[in-house]
């Protein structure tokens, strides 16, 4: 299966809300625990990395504040 960046920021919002029920699209999926979560972020993130050659790395642009 193809991830999307999308996927990545929706599992990632998930992880940092504490909640195990994420949707995707058309599915939603209910993790057992938060260790089941995260090793599903590290799969998403593996598959991004090797559909686009590698992590990316996104800087906020001068004089915005950041």
């Amino acid at each position: 299966m193809s991830f999307t960046q999308n996927d990545l920021d929706t599992i990632n919002k998930a992880i940092a809300r504490g909640e195990r029920r994420v949707s995707f699209a058309d599915r939603t999926v209910e993790y057992r625990d938060m260790s089941e979560l995260l090793k599903a972020r590290d799969a998403i993130q593996r598959d991004l990395a090797k559909g686009n050659g590698g992590p990316r790395r996104v800087w906020p642009m001068r004089g915005t504040g950041f």
